[in-house]
């Protein structure tokens, strides 16, 4: 009989046990389930997101074939009287700096907006460290955003949400009558230059203001601008020229950076696309491992049923 209530006793604890092991699996079963579903869930989100990176990216590339021609178109308006200007003499003086940054008012193009800012934040600091004041005009949404939050008491003027009107050398002009306004002793424009599909320089130049030209030895100033002949005579049309030449490094600018923004942008949705293809292989591979450990525990407990039968 002890034998008997022994046998009895470890058959309730082999039951237990089995009872046990098949809660278990239960258990596990619908944690896989789980499991499964977020990923596959997960799955679909990131194939909708690589779907529309690519679309994004086919948009870039279009609106840069666009932007870069109209680049190309105003090449010839705005390089000769850049390059008059630049022919006068460069003198190092004391005084307040003027920072012209021209940025965007959109995001996912990369570092090409921050460029700019953090170059118009080591400008003012030198500049500070010699002594100087510093004023900044800002174009752009994405450079005001980044720059009014340590800089606010130094803002002339900023102009922004200029992406929602088409940019025409009207607007460039408008912007080079507040250059005039604010009268700036020395002046620098910080804006990208391009290079190619994938690289561009982030560059401070120096733009030669009203007042400097003043301050300029006559026969140096004379001897770069006797190259061309004015009718009428250059000093009664030297203000209409000044601001003509404050239009053009606006627009040649605002277009060359537009041209930067979008290549950018073409390659940033370019790697966002093939990160997300990347992450979806991954996701999938976990998916179909899960899934075929699922098919293969199915598997055994239906041969081990049929063992047992």
């Amino acid at each position: 009989m002890f034998s008997r209530r022994l046998l009895g006793t470890d058959g309730l604890a082999s039951r237990s046990a089995a009872a046990a092991r098949g809660e278990w699996a239960m258990l596990d079963q619908s944690r896989n389930a789980a499991s499964m579903k977020t990923l596959k869930a997960r799955m679909r989100a990131i194939d909708n997101m690589r779907k529309i990176t690519k679309a994004m990216k086919m948009v870039a590339a279009a609106k840069l074939k666009h932007d870069d021609k109209r680049f190309r178109l105003s090449q010839p308006f705005v390089k000769p009287v850049q390059d008059l200007f630049a022919r006068l003499p460069n003198e190092e003086k004391a005084g307040p700096m003027t920072f012209l940054g021209m940025t965007g008012d959109k995001g996912l193009c990369g570092g090409v907006n921050n460029a700019i800012v953090k170059a118009i934040r080591r400008g003012i600091a030198a500049e500070e460290a010699k002594g100087n004041g510093s004023k900044v005009l800002m174009v752009g949404g994405k450079g005001a955003n980044g720059l009014k939050r340590f800089y606010a008491d130094r803002y002339i003027k900023s102009f922004e949400d200029i992406s929602k009107v088409h940019w025409t050398y009207g607007l460039s002009a408008v912007i080079a009558e507040s250059i005039i306004v604010s009268n700036p002793a020395k002046m620098k424009v910080c804006y990208n230059k391009y290079r190619s599909m994938v690289t561009y320089d982030t560059t401070a130049a120096r733009v030669v203001t009203n007042e400097e030209a003043k301050t300029m030895d006559r026969q140096e100033w004379s001897k770069a601008m006797d190259v061309y002949s004015f009718e009428p005579a250059l000093y009664e049309v030297w203000d209409d020229l000044h601001e003509f030449y404050y239009a053009s490094v606006v627009h040649g600018t605002k277009l060359e950076g537009a041209v930067c923004e979008q290549s950018s942008r073409m390659v940033a949705m370019e790697n966002a696309n093939k990160n997300a293809g990347e992450m979806l292989e991954k996701i999938s591979l976990i998916y179909n491992r899960a899934r075929q450990a699922k098919i293969t525990t199915e598997l055994c407990e239906i041969i081990s049923g049929a063992s047992a039968v």
